[in-house]
């Protein structure tokens, strides 16, 4: 079902590589093509999330006086997130939107043929690294010091530094009316798992990764902006 979607990714890709005259910069203008169409996602994100904060304090009256009840207020939430056209899972949509795209650039990647060809993207490398490679097979090949790993460690620290920004925004603007204690406390460990994925991700995955959680971290920037709270 996703040959011809796989098929198309790795043809834009290669297209993508000529003019360039890099993969890995291939990939990262497709990510950046990617996040562009899925813009729109962004902007109703954050429309929901100033809707939510302008909730906050009605939504702390509803636990107040129904807290004893979980089904009650679980029924009053829903009816006042209704009314408000809104709901506490839509800042979910850009990373759901994203999966699609991060799974097919993993199956490109890790296929050694493409509608019946030879994958000649495997033969692209960043610094020496084939973008197929994965951070255990190069462990594994080169040792833990080597120049092709500390490529991986180069990604990882990336990872690590845009989930730091992303974590440290997070605990900024959660409130206590709109998340209970303990999802205050799990929600900003959250970014940190995308340097888990990018270590069992090929190369050419974990470089799609960075580029997209870099652009949601410069995307709520913009969009969260207090500034824009009113518009």
């Amino acid at each position: 079902m996703f040959d011809p979607v796989i098929s198309f990714t790795a043809g834009l890709i290669a297209v993508l590589a000529e003019p360039l005259g890099s993969a890995p910069l291939a990939i990262v203008v497709f990510t950046l093509l990617v996040r562009l169409m899925l813009l729109p996602l962004g902007v109703m994100q954050a429309r929901g999330e100033r809707v939510r904060t302008r909730l906050a304090p009605e939504l702390g009256k509803l636990r107040k006086r129904y807290g004893r009840d979980p089904e009650r207020l679980q029924r009053e939430m829903a009816a006042l997130y209704a009314r408000e056209k809104t709901s506490p899972l839509a800042g979910c949509l850009p990373s759901v939107a994203q999966m699609p795209f991060l799974m097919v650039t993993y199956q490109v990647f890790v296929s050694s043929t493409i509608a019946g060809q030879a994958n000649t993207l495997l033969t692209h490398g960043l610094l020496g690294v084939p973008l197929g490679q994965q951070f255990a097979g190069t462990v594994a090949g080169f040792g833990l010091i080597s120049g092709p790993t500390m490529v991986f460690a180069g990604l990882f620290l990336l990872l690590v530094a845009v989930a730091w920004v992303t974590s440290r925004r997070m605990r900024r603007t959660m409130s206590e009316d709109l998340q209970p204690a303990a999802l205050r406390r799990m929600l900003p460990l959250l970014p940190y798992g995308t340097v888990l994925v990018a270590m069992v991700l090929p190369l050419a995955a974990g470089i799609y990764l960075l580029v997209s959680t870099a652009w949601t971290a410069g995307e709520k920037a913009v969009l969260h902006r207090p500034a824009l709270a009113g518009a």
